[in-house]
C-alpha cells in the first residue's frame, strides 16, 4: 500500500485528511500531516518531513503531496524528496486529490496513481456557472 504525507501551510492538511476520511473512511496507517507555520524553523519544519519519511517509506512508495508550487511546504520538501528512490511528490493538493488517492493507492503502483491523482485534481477544477450554462444551453 502506498503511503501519504501531506505538508500544508497551517493545518490546511490535516483538515482534508480528514474530509477525505469522511468520504472514503478512515485510513487507519500510512498518512501523516506536517503543519507548517512561520513561528516554526525552517530546521524543524524539514526534521518532520524527513521523520515522517523515514516512518513511512516501504516496498510500495510514498507520495507526498504539497498545497501550492512554490509555497513554503513545497520548498521545504522537495529537497528532501529530490534522491529519493519510490517517492513521488505532488503540489496542488485539493479534496479530490487526496479522496482518489485514499481509494486508488492499494490498487496502483506509485507512477500510475501519481497520473490519476493529477488527472482527479485537474478534473475537480470547474467553473460551475459555466458548466450549468453550457449543460442548459445545450438542451
Amino acid at each position: 500500500m502506498i503511503n501519504f504525507i501531506v505538508v500544508t501551510h497551517g493545518e490546511f492538511g490535516a483538515y482534508l485528511v480528514e474530509a477525505a476520511e469522511g468520504i472514503v473512511g478512515r485510513q487507519a496507517q500510512g498518512v501523516r500531516v506536517v503543519a507548517t507555520s512561520s513561528r516554526q524553523s525552517v530546521d524543524d519544519i524539514r526534521r518532520r518531513i524527513k521523520r515522517a519519511l523515514a516512518e513511512l517509506s516501504g516496498p510500495d512508495g510514498v507520495l507526498l503531496f504539497t498545497d501550492m508550487p512554490g509555497g513554503t511546504p513545497n520548498n521545504l520538501s522537495f529537497p528532501v524528496i529530490r534522491d529519493e528512490k519510490n517517492v513521488e511528490m505532488i503540489s496542488g493538493v485539493n479534496l479530490y486529490m487526496l479522496v482518489s488517492a485514499f481509494s486508488n493507492r492499494s490498487q496502483l503502483p506509485l507512477g500510475r496513481l501519481v497520473e490519476k491523482v493529477v488527472a482527479d485534481g485537474q478534473k475537480s477544477i470547474k467553473d460551475i456557472r459555466a458548466m450549468f450554462v453550457a449543460a442548459v444551453g445545450s438542451r
